[in-house]
């Protein structure tokens, strides 16, 4: 199978592609390779896919300017899609709105039309648990109505599965989008609660927990989630007239992808103090503008139609993580 990964510099963009080559598929990996997080991390993990020689091709482009983007694909061949590029983080979408303009709504726009127009098989893309918003239910489903988003980066990511709905419907064009919730593992982001409080605590500096340290979160462990995404992508949802996951009748599916446990972020914590031998000091600090207090995945209907399973607790996944962190960075 030919594929082309986007953000395939990119934590989970990085791990499917590796999954991919692993079992013999053909990449093509394209990133713009921006700043919002140390560009040298996303250099090694590119070193990596490139030992799988001429099994991967990497072109370094922004996928949110469609000039330079079907001018990197042209000649190029594929024959579906992952989209796991975009502009990430909540807060982050508060001091740079307009960042997340481009690249989840620019950007999904411009891999649909590529999609369409080179009549891919099928299109995963990634969209967020964090569209659930001001929902106060729980667990999170895929049949919830997600209208309040609390963020500007939430409020992208529904209009990226609107978006998707549209060109399933208009085109035939078989999609499958991605609720994730709160991915980590080995060559995670800098940017994210588990690598800050890693560094933190290693160094010998506070944390600071938001939340006043009452928040919950559906951890999900890299090798679960790059699990689920080839699960999505070796099986294009039907163009039968059912009714999919997330309601649609075109070829258009939504899941929740995560680890089906809502884990106190303090019990996360506790467990890098174990694997890193030293207590933290915790800086209790208020919610975050954009953040929600709690996330729990209801997973029902990828583990129904894929088998979906997670297989990593925290108690497993955490470890690991301070494990590759302490060589990565030669500790």
């Amino acid at each position: 199978m030919r594929v082309l990964v986007t953000g395939a510099a990119g934590f989970i963009g990085f791990n499917v592609s590796r999954h991919l080559l692993g079992r013999g598929d053909t990449v093509l990996g394209i990133d713009s390779i921006n700043d919002y997080y140390d560009p040298r991390i996303k250099r090694d993990r590119l070193a990596l896919l490139a030992e799988h020689g001429d099994a991967f091709a990497f072109k370094q482009v922004d996928f949110s300017d469609h000039v330079a983007l079907d001018e990197a694909l042209k000649g190029e061949e594929f024959d579906r899609i992952v989209h796991l590029g975009a502009q990430a983080g909540v807060r982050y979408s508060i001091e740079n709105p307009r960042a997340y303009l481009q690249s989840n709504l620019a950007g999904h726009l411009n891999l649909l039309e590529v999609a369409r127009h080179r009549q891919v098989e099928q299109m995963v893309y990634a969209s967020s648990s964090s569209v659930y918003g001001s929902n106060k239910t729980l667990p999170f489903r895929v049949e919830d109505r997600v209208d309040q988003p609390m963020s500007l980066y939430a409020a992208t990511k529904k209009a990226d599965e609107l978006m998707s709905e549209t060109y399933a419907h208009l085109y035939r064009l078989p999609q499958t989008g991605l609720r994730f919730f709160t991915v980590y593992g080995p060559w995670g982001r800098p940017d994210m609660a588990m690598w800050l409080f890693t560094r933190a605590i290693m160094a010998g500096e506070p944390i600071n927990v938001f939340g006043e340290g009452n928040m919950r979160r559906d951890f999900t462990y890299i090798d679960d989630i790059v699990a689920g995404i080839v699960a999505c992508n070796d099986n294009p949802p039907a163009d039968d007239g059912s009714v999919k996951a997330g309601g649609s009748v075109s070829p258009h599916r939504l899941y929740n992808i995560g680890n089906s446990r809502s884990e106190d972020l303090g019990e996360m914590i506790d467990l890098i103090e174990q694997a890193c031998g030293r207590k933290a000091v915790r800086n209790l600090m208020p919610m975050q503008p954009g953040d929600v207090r709690d996330t729990f995945a209801d997973i029902s209907a990828i583990q129904g139609d894929l088998g979906f399973t997670p297989r990593t607790t925290i108690a497993e996944g955490v470890p690991r993580f301070v494990d590759w962190y302490r060589e990565y960075h030669g500790l």
